[in-house]
């Protein structure tokens, strides 16, 4: 795990002579704010004192340590030997230089800050939640009675500037300091760190092992039925607690508002969805959870209303909304709300609604008194999908209703790997940024294949040994009906390399599971998922063919929208070529941040595998991972 490390008397040290910022962001390897550089010489140059009075200059400081499995950083975690019990003990430190704050809205959970816009949350449900986050992924805190203890000091506050923050119950996870407190401080560290070299400590917990985390479907049902099995950080705390702060004023004063929560892959959006809904369910609210994903709702309503055609209920599509009542719920949470259409009419809707259609927009922020949007705006893959934080907003605000938006910064896919998904981005030229080279970052497996053969033979192996992997592709090949034998055509074709696409219809064909479960089923291996079926779901490997749709020419990815055969493209006469070329960049945006471990990269056109090669470059270990057979090129390891 990744985090600065000295130890408090170093700290002292570095902080007094103006090099610590400088030595933090050395470690980090990333731009830093003047604003943030500001931040660490003073609140650490603080704790560096304090640590120094209360004789625990040997105790380990492990500053901007990185939560495993997510970008999130935490302030400071302390490192050292329990006075009582003589084991190692550790105290997560978040350090605030606010100087006034007060209840939003009378909650226990928001707060207001000085000079800051918006609400932020309470600083003690932040350092709760981090302790509890370690207790369920580190190996080291794993069977303890108390493993992790917490503290938030605002080191520049007075307690009647923050008086409302002590309205909430301390716990040993979400302790409340000021400088007015800053004896209690003292005691409370020496409560739980001895005047001891806690060197050892540190080691112990940074070598930890990270046990996987809890994946979303597979607790879902629990989710919904008992306590949340999931821990939410920072900003996805925000927005669960936003959520649940809307529903409580819309029923007090009568307000109806619209909250939009915004991330990229892997930010935890589906999880703040389904610990709403759970939340709410418990407390007999009338709530509803819709996508615009067949897929995804269909492995929703397997998974999380398991048992329960009461639940399954729960879960529903964008177009099931046309004729509800106004305000009906209390809550409708649109999950993947980038596939928002322009109206929820198809091929199958009666005459009648069809002449009565409304925007799906409209239908959707009708139905609640708080509509709630979770959205990922480079995932618009289809044509006639329109979900973004702009349309969504306007169309609130011309109603008049109050708009809180919550951006998720943070990834909990990809290895937690920030850096990864930038570079993605860059690659696709979907953030104005210029293709980069990938040297590895120590978080995620970047690797490019040589053959199709290759790609698959080093999934099978991982697939072998327990892991989830799969293969997609962008939609440049046809997509046949199953033969009548109930076999599935290998129309996926490469050389003389040849895939079926996964089924198309919900129904099994022969052993392959049907197109909702391909991403979830262990027999969606061997079958290639298209954009529409991967999107929404995650595995620890994935394989990503890169069609004849996307090519890299003079030094840049170029797209040729006659390659693609998604029959999408070919109904919609209207669709111009900038539309085109953003949903073509957009998809392979979503197959390529699937993985939660690691990505191959398969293209089949030989200039792009060349430029490929140009942009990766990341050294092997002395140890090949994989090596193919049918290849004298081994590839990559990060």
């Amino acid at each position: 795990m990744s985090a600065f490390r000295t130890s408090a008397n170093g700290l002292l040290r570095l902080a007094a002579n103006g090099t610590l910022a400088d030595r933090i962001a050395e470690h980090l390897r990333q731009n830093v704010s003047e604003s943030e550089r500001r931040s660490w010489s003073r609140s650490l140059l603080v704790l560096g004192q304090d640590l120094a009075d209360a004789g625990l200059g040997q105790v380990e400081v492990l500053v901007e340590y990185q939560l495993p499995l997510t970008s999130k950083r935490v302030d400071v975690v302390l490192a050292g030997v329990d006075p009582r019990t003589a084991e190692d003990s550790y105290v997560v430190l978040e350090l605030k230089q606010w100087s006034q704050a007060e209840s939003y809205e009378g909650s226990d959970r928001l707060v207001l800050v000085e000079h800051a816009r918006g609400p932020r949350l309470h600083p003690g449900v932040q350092v709760g939640d981090y302790c509890e986050y370690l207790t369920d992924f580190l190996g080291v805190l794993a069977d303890r009675r108390s493993p992790v203890r917490g503290a938030a000091y605002l080191h520049n506050a007075v307690d009647r500037d923050v008086n409302d923050l002590f309205a909430r119950r301390p716990t040993e996870q979400s302790r409340i300091f000021t400088k007015q407190r800053r004896g209690q401080f003292l005691d409370y560290l020496r409560t739980h760190l001895a005047p001891a070299a806690g060197a050892p400590a540190a080691d112990r917990f940074l070598t930890s092992s990270v046990r996987p985390s809890r994946h979303l479907l597979s607790y879902a049902a629990q989710e919904l039925k008992e306590r949340s099995h999931f821990t939410l950080l920072d900003e996805q705390r925000l927005a669960y607690e936003l959520v649940l702060h809307s529903v409580e004023r819309a029923r007090s004063a009568d307000r109806k508002s619209v909250v939009v929560v915004a991330g990229g892959p892997g930010s935890g959006k589906s999880v703040i969805a389904l610990s709403v809904l759970g939340e709410l369910a418990r407390q007999n609210r009338s709530v509803m959870h819709a996508t615009g994903s067949r897929s995804f709702t269909q492995t929703l309503r397997r998974y999380a209303g398991k048992g329960s055609t009461r639940i399954k209920n729960l879960f529903a599509y964008f177009n099931s909304f046309m004729t509800a009542e106004r305000n009906g719920f209390d809550v409708l949470i649109c999950d993947e709300a980038h596939r928002i259409r322009e109206t929820s009419v198809n091929r199958f809707t009666p005459k009648a609604k069809r002449e009565k259609a409304r925007p799906q927009i409209d239908e959707l922020i009708a139905a609640a008194r708080v509509p709630v949007f979770l959205l990922d705006e480079h995932q618009v893959v289809k044509p006639g999908e329109l979900g973004s934080v702009d349309v969504i907003s306007r169309y609130a605000e011309k109603l008049g209703l109050e708009v809180e938006v919550v951006s998720l910064h943070d990834q909990f896919r990809c290895g937690g790997s920030e850096v990864y998904e930038q570079w993605v981005l860059d690659l696709l030229g979907l953030d104005d940024g210029e293709p980069a080279v990938w040297m590895g970052d120590g978080r995620f497996d970047l690797r490019l294949a040589d053959s199709p053969e290759q790609l698959e033979s080093f999934l099978a192996t991982k697939q072998a040994a327990g892991e989830t992997a799969r293969m997609s592709a962008g939609y440049c090949w046809p997509w046949s009906e199953p033969r009548p034998d109930d076999t599935l055509v290998p129309d996926v074709q490469v050389g003389d390399w040849s895939r079926p696409w996964n089924v198309r219809s919900d129904r099994s064909v022969g052993d392959a599971p049907g197109s909702a479960f391909w991403a979830t089923d262990p027999n969606g291996f061997g079958q290639v998922g298209c954009v529409y079926t991967a999107q929404g779901f995650e595995y620890e490997w994935s394989g990503v063919i890169i069609g004849p749709d996307l090519v890299a020419r003079d030094g840049r990815l170029v797209t040729r929208r006659s390659e693609s055969k998604d029959p999408a493209f070919r109904s919609r006469k209207t669709l111009s070529d900038a539309e085109a070329d953003r949903l073509i960049r957009n998809t392979y945006k979503v197959l390529m941040t699937r993985g939660m471990r690691g990505t191959l990269l398969y293209s089949t056109d030989p200039e792009t595998r060349e430029w490929l090669a140009s942009l990766v470059r990341v050294e092997r270990g002395l140890e090949t991972v994989y090596e193919a057979s049918s290849s004298s090129r081994s590839f990559g390891s990060s």
